[in-house]
């Protein structure tokens, strides 16, 4: 048997010899064979070994790997990009009816095109993560923006603007999706999520006040503002394709496996599930009127059920409470600003409340606010009520997007998060028109009760998400046992 021997000195200079054996070409249990049937018992008991049911998933962080602090920044800047686009329509509406002499009903087309973008990314969503992973996501999105604003800033033919927004509204429900998704499994999801949609809400804050300076103060044409939108998305590209780049398709498969037996497809199964089906309803009462825009002389903003708090506060303030044309726009800018800085503050809160709860106490107190904008017949209160409303109702959103990622399973998550988006779309396209006719006929005071009513609906489909939740957490438990 071969034999090596090694000398070991001691502090007292003393020598021990000490005999190594060398095993691996005498010892059946080292020979090639053995080894190889070794191995396989071993990766059969790992493969037949169940995790205990006090295990958790270890995930990633905002800063661990080192190379999602990039990624993070890079989708921060995505949705800084998206909130200027989508706060940019109230500025640019009236340039647009001018320039193209067209009607308000044929211009707000270019509010109802997104919608069409959107819907095509929510089929097609899963695919392009399950093919090209999360590079292609950072590729395409960005990429439909950047191509959209350079056609945009030559001032085509009307129609062509009309086919261009369902392609920014395609990079936008791309984009929308898949960040949601991936910081919302994230470690700290609500703080990160929340500091996510506070990038939106800047964005969306900036653009108006943007837009209305080269317009009004420059001189400048409509399509200048595209020239920054350009420059924007142009950074986009850049980092979300170079952050993104080894986040290939094969490596989206691997952390992201379907752990079902249905062949459908991950869309379906995901519309198969009724937690999307509610979270859609929720976000589609939260984003309820996205698409209206209510016209102002001097300072125009794009309108949501959130957004739209933001734009039709002009009008109830300039007719109402007779505030001047800058009151007006600032109350309406404080509104963004309360929304972007309750989505960084309160993440922290929610983290400790937990999202149930925590969105709970969003919506009641989001209540109480509004209750006091509408009743008491106060400039400053309602410029102070406005901006809290925004601090209180921004949360939300990302708040719901976490929660809901807890409630699927992982590879659902961008299917579900995709449909709710294009759904919250519909959403969008449709309440503009309703709410409008109301204010047209009843006055604008009449929204108020409309605003209230959303706020009712989405806090009775938050109740029934944790109830829908939690019964298909005991049908999963059920199962396993059983099995």
């Amino acid at each position: 048997m071969a034999t090596h021997t090694a000398t070991l000195t001691v502090d007292a200079g003393a020598v021990n010899p000490i005999e190594l054996q060398d095993l691996s070409k005498d010892d059946p249990l080292h020979s090639t064979q053995d080894k190889d049937a070794t191995l396989e018992n071993l990766e059969n008991t790992r493969d037949e070994e169940t995790p205990p049911s006090t295990a958790v998933e270890a995930r990633q962080k905002w800063n661990s790997p080192r190379i999602n602090m990039w990624r993070v920044f890079a989708t921060f800047w995505s949705f800084f990009v998206m909130g200027m686009n989508d706060g940019s329509y109230g500025a640019l509406i009236g340039r647009l009816e001018d320039y193209y002499d067209l009607n308000y009903t044929v211009v707000s087309l270019v509010f109802l095109s997104p919608f069409a973008g959107y819907t095509f990314a929510a089929v097609v969503n899963n695919m392009v993560h399950v093919r090209f992973g999360q590079r292609g996501i950072a590729i395409v999105g960005p990429a439909c923006h950047l191509v959209s604003y350079i056609i945009l800033a030559v001032h085509p033919p009307y129609p062509v603007l009309v086919v261009i927004y369902i392609f920014v509204g395609f990079g936008q429900g791309l984009v929308d999706a898949a960040w949601c998704a991936w910081l919302g499994n994230m470690a700290n999801a609500n703080e990160v999520a929340g500091f996510l949609h506070s990038c939106y809400a800047l964005g969306a804050t900036v653009s108006p006040l943007i837009a209305t300076g080269m317009f009004s103060g420059g001189g400048l044409p409509w399509y200048s503002f595209f020239y920054v939108m350009i420059g924007g998305s142009a950074i986009e590209l850049l980092s979300s394709a170079t952050a993104f780049w080894k986040q290939t398709g094969v490596v989206y498969r691997t952390e992201n496996p379907s752990v079902t037996s249905d062949k459908s497809g991950r869309t379906r199964e995901a519309l198969k599930n009724k937690v999307t089906w509610i979270f859609a309803l929720f976000i589609f009462g939260y984003v309820g009127a996205e698409g209206l825009s209510i016209k102002h002389p001097s300072f125009s903003l794009k309108l949501t059920f959130i957004v739209s708090l933001g734009g039709w506060i002009i009008q109830f303030m300039t007719n109402v409470r007779s505030a001047s044309s800058f009151q007006s726009g600032a109350t309406s800018t404080g509104f963004w600003g309360g929304m972007a800085v309750g989505r960084v503050v309160l993440g922290f809160l929610t983290s400790k409340l937990g999202e149930f709860k925590a969105v709970v106490v969003y919506i009641a107190i989001s209540v109480i606010l509004e209750l006091i904008f509408w009743l008491v017949p106060s400039l400053i209160v309602s410029a102070i009520s406005v901006a809290l409303l925004g601090f209180f109702l921004g949360p939300l959103f990302p708040t719901a997007m976490v929660f809901v990622t807890k409630l699927m399973p992982k590879h659902l998550h961008v299917g579900s998060v995709g449909f709710a988006a294009a759904f919250g779309g519909s959403g969008g396209a449709i309440f503009p028109f309703l709410v409008g006719a109301i204010a047209q006929a009843k006055g604008v005071k009449t929204l108020q009760p409309v605003i209230l009513a959303l706020l009712g609906g989405i806090a009775a489909l938050w109740l029934l998400l944790r109830t829908a939740g939690k019964k298909k957490e005991d049908d999963t438990e059920e199962v396993q046992i059983r099995t």
